[in-house]
């Protein structure tokens, strides 16, 4: 059976990557943490892996904004093969910092144009934001998330978050429109029975409760909470989990892995 190969991008202030590869060394992967540096060096090496995960952190220290120097860096440096890897359908995911990553480079919502139309600012809280919370998983009527990364999801999941800027927001007036209509959205924050939350369940005020959209396709996927710190029911403080050993976070990353061994 073929090893699933998982690259884990990191830089300076990357600081979930040992977490997340744990994650997916649980479910079965080969994962190696690369930093940017070898990649731009070579710039093949990014086909080598199944599986591209932008991780958690405070790369280079969110001077300007978060993630946003990484994802200029990327993009001027390994734009072209980054793209070609995203439209050849293979899983990715940005995680936290991650996927203000994504969504600064222009990978997310739509990696074909490649164009920042989004961003994550300031948490209306005005304060770093360090909590469970609970995601309702949108999902078509009758159907799963268009997003192979949250299939066998239930209506309602608890993870972590860790945040300074969390809010999700665009100035063009079409933009949330067009993820509602596309199948887009994958998680929004919520109560624990999947109603509307109230401080501290929601605190970024992130446009329509947004804490997690993918690609068309949906295998490019970007979520601000933590799935890497709920992959046991026992990291949980309620211990809220799909049976007594594991979190909802192995089911996210373990759908990535199935799929990229079909």
């Amino acid at each position: 059976m073929k090893k699933i190969k998982v690259l884990i991008l990191r830089t300076a202030g990357t600081n979930c990557d040992y977490e997340t590869q744990s994650a997916f060394e649980l479910c079965g992967a080969v994962v190696e943490r690369v930093h940017i540096n070898t990649l731009v060096e070579e710039k093949d090496k990014i086909f080598e892996y199944d599986i591209l995960t932008f991780p958690g952190g405070f790369t280079y220290g969110d001077d300007v904004a978060s993630g946003k120097i990484l994802s200029n860096e990327i993009k001027n440096k390994l734009g072209y093969e980054v793209k070609k890897y995203a439209l050849s359908g293979r899983p990715i995911i940005g995680i936290c910092n991650g996927f203000q990553v994504l969504v600064k480079m222009g990978l997310l919502p739509d990696p074909e144009l490649f164009k920042q139309i989004s961003t994550l600012s300031y948490n209306d809280s005005g304060r770093f934001e360090c909590c469970w919370v609970y995601l309702k998983t949108e999902k078509k009527i009758g159907s799963e998330s268009s997003c192979i990364w949250t299939k066998n999801l239930p209506d309602v999941i608890s993870l972590p978050v860790a945040h300074g800027e969390g809010k999700f927001i665009s100035e063009s007036k079409d933009f949330f429109e067009d993820l509602n209509k596309n199948n887009q959205i994958v998680f929004r924050y919520s109560s624990k029975d999947g109603g509307e939350p109230e401080y501290p369940l929601v605190s970024n005020g992130s446009t329509e409760r947004i804490a997690g959209i993918c690609n068309k396709k949906g295998n490019i996927f970007g979520l601000m909470p933590h799935p890497e710190r709920y992959v046991f029911a026992l990291q949980h403080p309620a211990k809220e989990g799909f049976n007594s050993k594991y979190g909802w976070g192995k089911v996210i990353f373990q759908n990535a892995v199935d799929f990229a061994g079909q």
